[in-house]
């Protein structure tokens, strides 16, 4: 506790000063604070953690501020409320006496008088509430405050909190519950979720019991049996421990205990008159004043006969088992999911939706109306998805804890809209893949790949972990309950080699590492840490959320999880064991082949007996006279570069290097292949009958990526620097290579320019940009770029090459589709017509930073990459929603353990 009164302090500063711990009890822990802004004392209570966990911070504050407007003299007012460091708490008066509680600790019974006065006073504050829509719920004698003879009710906040944030439901699954067992009613103990003021009435009832007799009305050894004489036992009658209690203090109590609510009184405000009323009493068969009820209660069972007896003693005791045995584990359900056409989900080599807890509601990157995609909502039960406004263009979807609001990017900007649909906001640039902590912040990487936090609201953002290596990525943030740490990937360059689960400590500011050799990681209740390795398969390992280290040994769950570009896990998974995840194999990774297109769109296969597993990002390039193929191919000696004779050839491997190979391009005369290498920052060359070695060919300040060389040899451009999932770092720059092959800039801002390709006369220079927020498609005059500048694509583009002709310019648009533009050179670039060729087929390379075809010698026909199980064609593997998972999870470690 000293820890937990150090990190409020922390969080507190300037406001309050905790000063000691004075009380604790199931659902919170009570300090003494000085009040710094009004120089007071007062009483802060703070959550205890399952419970903020249950209500979550949102809708609980929101909730218990409406108690603020409860103005009478027997509630204690709620003066403030909030959440700092992972905590929710309350402020409130601090009332010079003590509670109820401490009064018949010392006392167990008090007189007559005394308890009246103290019950009516109650009654008056429940009544109040009540005619303002407020039921307590947990109605006890530690609720109850005691300061100069008058009598205060508190912690309406919680009461009210629970009830409008729906955390009964939760709480459940934390062994709290609401209301205290000796003084809930009936209808409480039988889990009834809506009660009504009479629950309240019956709970002042029990308070005033114990107040006359001593003790509560219903007492046992266990919860469990308290709960069960609740349900069908009757009280002893007060006056056989208190003779002297006036018969109408007892008649109000019996009826203000009846196990119907019907049989109570309608009010607070009556039971309150019929304590004072010497006139009051109960209809004979319903009093429980001395052995008249126990003889009439016989007489019942007599005439009712044995068998009826029996019958009902059994039906009490189905009753009783059903209320006190444990709760059954959830059915874990599967269900694969189908969007409706125009509606359908569009596959990305990034995550492209998320899920909310309870599968409430899946959201998800579909097709777009002013652009290539937006975001869509498909909620449970309804048939139909819909777009999300103001999502235009949206990736990495993260839904609200309470599924009300969704943050996604937007390029680098990190937005958050409503679920239900309003305008959106920004809230940091330079943001990626958020995460939604319980503390109400956000956690992302940024442009660095470094770890922020910021509030869900907006404002200032703070580093989290000042430590991290200069040399590694910090990717893929995952929450952990209580806001307690994060969870996060850290990898080298691109997650080449490197690919480890760290775990990052709010408290102490420390991470470490938990896993080796696994893409992302999250938690699931009630303690495993689920992970995913880069082959698509995921386990889980026991893990000790306070401690943040693991408990036991990692368990596999499931295989064929769909990686992209083995980074981008196509998985979604929330603390509750809500999973949507799509299984199957990633196109761009295994298992491809080589396809021709002809301009209509036509599929033919290369080489029917060829298959190979792609290298990331590799690429590939047709020689000039188009009779090999060079081609950046993975085997498990690395990614290097291999010639392929066309059609059906021998295959050639070009590279050896263990840093992976890429990006090849023909010289014009046909005889070498240049690449970009992981080497160091050079552009490589080698022969392309793989006589010789590899050499550097012209040496970068910064990677070099694609590149291109003018027909005269005496340019080369090149696309530099840029690493995966950063926006802005990509320049267009040139290299002289008749003379000193220093670097000279060509373009270069704050925005991506990428995909260099010069014209077959070496005048044009085309590339792609994202400087109107959307790819598109360009030609400058070369070398003089400055000179002029034309848009050649309209509504998106990406992966210009030229015909052989330099008459067309060909490009993809955004919706994947090939399309031509007819160009005219000479003194003037000039764009005459754009149009369709035919839409890339599922599955084929298709990525907006480099180039997704190349093009035959007599431009009739292109050469790209597809799934080889069908023909060249993907089929989309299936979008599969489980929910419950945690319980199959739970399942198979328990089996592991055996």
């Amino acid at each position: 506790m000293d820890d937990v009164l150090t990190r409020l302090n922390a969080a507190l500063e300037g406001h309050y000063t905790l000063l000691e711990e004075i009380g604790a009890g199931g659902m919170a822990v009570v300090f003494l604070a000085d009040d710094l802004k009004h120089h007071r004392k007062v009483v802060l209570k703070v959550l205890r953690s399952e419970l903020a966990a249950a209500l979550g911070p949102g809708r609980f504050l929101k909730e218990i501020e409406v108690t603020a407007n409860l103005q009478h003299p027997n509630i204690l007012p709620l003066y403030d409320s909030g959440e700092v460091d992972g905590f929710l708490y309350y402020v409130m008066p601090l009332v010079e006496g003590e509670s109820l509680r401490q009064k018949l600790d010392r006392e167990p019974q008090l007189p007559v008088e005394e308890v009246v006065e103290i019950a009516r006073s109650v009654a008056a504050a429940l009544d109040y509430a009540h005619r303002h829509g407020v039921i307590h719920r947990d109605i006890k004698p530690s609720n109850v405050l005691l300061h100069e003879g008058q009598a205060m009710v508190a912690d309406f906040g919680i009461a009210l909190a629970m009830r409008k944030a729906g955390g009964e439901a939760r709480l459940t699954e934390t062994g709290l519950s609401v209301g205290t067992p000796h003084y809930m009613s009936p209808e409480q103990a039988a889990g009834d979720r809506e009660v009504d003021a009479r629950s309240d009435i019956y709970s002042l009832g029990a308070t005033t019991y114990e107040m006359l007799v001593g003790e509560p009305p219903h007492v046992a050894k266990t919860p469990q049996a308290v709960v069960a004489k609740i349900l069908f036992d009757t009280p002893a009658p007060i006056r056989r421990a208190r003779d002297l209690v006036p018969e109408n203090v007892e008649a109000a109590v019996a009826k203000a205990l009846a196990r119907s609510p019907a049989d109570r009184f309608t009010s607070a405000a009556d039971f309150a008159a019929a304590l004072t009323n010497p006139s009051f009493t109960l209809p004979a068969l319903a009093a429980v004043a001395g052995g008249h009820a126990v003889a009439a209660r016989a007489g019942i069972w007599a005439r009712l006969g044995p068998a009826f007896a029996a019958a009902f003693v059994v039906a009490v005791g189905v009753a009783l088992w059903g209320w006190l045995r444990p709760e059954e584990p959830q059915p874990v359900a599967r269900y694969n999911l189908a969007l409706l056409p125009g509606q359908q989900f569009v596959d990305a080599p990034y995550r492209a939706f998320d899920v909310a807890q309870g599968a409430a509601a899946i959201v998800y990157v579909g097709p777009g109306e002013a652009g290539p995609s937006r975001l869509w909502v498909k909620e449970k039960g309804q048939l139909e998805a819909r777009p999300l406004p103001g999502t235009e263009g949206g990736s990495y979807p993260s839904i609200s804890p309470d599924a009300t609001e969704v943050v996604f990017n937007v390029g680098r900007q990190l937005r958050k809209v409503p679920l239900q649909g309003g305008a959106p906001i920004t809230l940091a640039d330079s943001a990626w893949v958020p995460t939604w902590m319980g503390d109400g912040t956000l956690v992302y990487w940024t442009s660095r790949y470094r770890l922020r936090r910021i509030p869900a609201s907006g404002g200032a953002s703070e580093a989290l972990w000042p430590e991290q290596p200069e040399d590694r990525l910090t990717v893929y943030p995952a929450a952990l309950p209580d806001s307690r740490g994060v969870l996060f990937t850290l990898c080298d360059t691109n997650c080449a080699n490197v690919m480890d689960i760290w775990v990052l400590d709010l408290r102490s500011g420390e991470a470490r590492q938990v896993v080796t050799g696994a893409l992302q990681a999250w938690y699931l209740d009630p303690g495993y840490l689920v992970f995913l390795r880069p082959d698509g398969a995921a386990f889980a390992l026991p893990f000790d959320v306070e401690t943040l280290e693991a408990t036991g040994t990692a368990v596999p769950l499931l295989e064929g999880v769909k990686i992209d570009a083995r980074l981008y896990p196509d998985m979604a998974l929330k603390p509750d064991g809500t999973l949507l995840v799509l299984l199957g194999e990633a196109p761009s990774v295994e298992n491809r082949e080589m396809v021709w297109v002809t301009r209509d769109g036509q599929v033919r296969q290369v080489d029917r007996g060829w298959r190979f597993a792609a290298a990331r990002n590799g690429g590939w390039g047709l020689s000039p006279d188009g009779t090999r193929l060079a081609i950046a191919i993975h085997t498990d000696e690395g990614d290097d570069i291999w010639i392929k004779e066309l059609d059906d050839g021998p295959l050639l491997r070009l590279t050896y290097d263990p840093d992976e190979d890429a990006l090849p391009v023909w010289t014009r005369d046909g005889r070498s292949v240049y690449f970009t290498s992981r080497r160091g920052r050079e552009l490589w060359i080698q022969q392309a009958d793989g006589a010789g070695t590899p050499r550097p060919f012209v040496v970068g300040t910064r990677q070099i990526w694609q590149a291109d060389l003018s027909p005269d040899g005496t340019w080369l451009v090149a696309r530099v620097g840029g690493v995966t999932g950063q926006t802005g770092s990509r320049d267009i720059v040139g290299y002289r290579l008749d003379q000193d092959t220093a670097e000279v800039p060509l373009l270069v801002s704050g925005y991506d320019e990428v995909s260099p390709q010069l014209s077959p006369d070496g005048r044009w220079l085309a590339y792609a940009s994202q400087e109107t927020g959307a790819w598109e498609i360009y030609v400058r005059p070369f070398p003089d770029v400055n000179a002029g500048k034309w848009a050649v694509s309209r509504g998106g583009g990406f992966g210009p090459r030229w015909a052989h002709s330099g008459r067309e310019l060909f490009y993809v648009s955004p919706d994947s589709v090939v399309m031509v533009a007819t160009v005219q050179g000479g003194g003037s670039f000039q764009v005459s017509d754009r149009r369709s060729l035919f839409e890339i087929p599922d599955g084929f390379i298709a990525t907006t930073l480099g180039f997704p075809f190349d093009v035959a010698p007599d431009d009739q026909r292109f050469i790209m990459q597809g799934t080889a199980s069908t023909g060249g064609v993907a089929v989309m593997p299936p979008m599969v929603l489980i929910e419950n998972w945690a319980e199959e999870v739970k399942a198979k470690v328990r089996a592991q353990r055996r």
